[in-house]
């Protein structure tokens, strides 16, 4: 058999390559997401101090974002495409080709992290990895935002791009907390001609 770590995380870049002017057209600006998405990244940004990583930043518009809200942002993404469009985009910032299993920043160094349906594609066994990562490089009391899909039930289902993940509220909090992080907010959005919309706020827990 593959090796079930590394084959997931092969399948999440080559199937955003192959599309990734089509998404860059699609989602690359901010101004194509929902107000409400754009008011909570702002007050999100304004309980942060020191540096903040996009965690599966795209095409870097978030990046940026965050970084008209005053914080000293860069991004960070699998796929080699978004990363050199970010870099053109937005020459002012930092963008990186990486994972999330291994960002590179020291230990409590962060700010905060954004992982903005940067998680969607991990599976129920493999989300707890990225988690702890974020958890380990993101300082006591610094803030994590996660934006996702939302269902009743944790399911994959048929993603434009390739197969993803619905989690409800509670259970993907609660993988937030075994990480060690403490929920502070969370928010759902449903409607028509809206997706299933979840998302959590949280601050990294002072170590014991």
């Amino acid at each position: 058999m593959e090796n079930t770590s590394a084959a997931p995380c092969d399948t999440v870049r080559e199937s955003y390559s192959a599309r990734s002017q089509e998404y860059t057209d699609l989602f690359g600006s901010v101004s194509s997401t929902h107000p409400s998405d754009r008011a909570l990244m702002r007050s999100w940004a304004a309980t942060l101090t020191g540096p903040v990583v996009d965690a599966g930043c795209g095409p870097g518009q978030w990046t940026d974002f965050l970084a008209e809200c005053g914080l000293a942002a860069s991004g960070i993404d699998l796929v080699p495409e978004f990363v050199e469009r970010a870099r053109l985009q937005y020459p002012h910032l930092s963008f990186d080709i990486g994972g999330f299993e291994t960002v590179d920043a020291a230990d409590e160094s962060l700010g905060g992290v954004l992982s903005w349906y940067s998680l969607i594609h991990h599976s129920p066994q493999d989300i707890r990895t990225p988690l702890a990562e974020f958890a380990r490089v993101i300082r006591p009391g610094g803030g994590l935002l996660v934006g996702f899909f939302e269902g009743a039930t944790v399911e994959t289902f048929d993603h434009a791009v390739t197969t993803a993940y619905r989690w409800p509220v509670a259970e993907l909090g609660q993988e937030l907390v075994t990480a060690g992080f403490e929920v502070i907010e969370t928010h759902t959005r449903t409607g028509s001609g809206h997706r299933p919309h979840g998302a959590i706020t949280a601050l990294r827990q002072h170590t014991r």
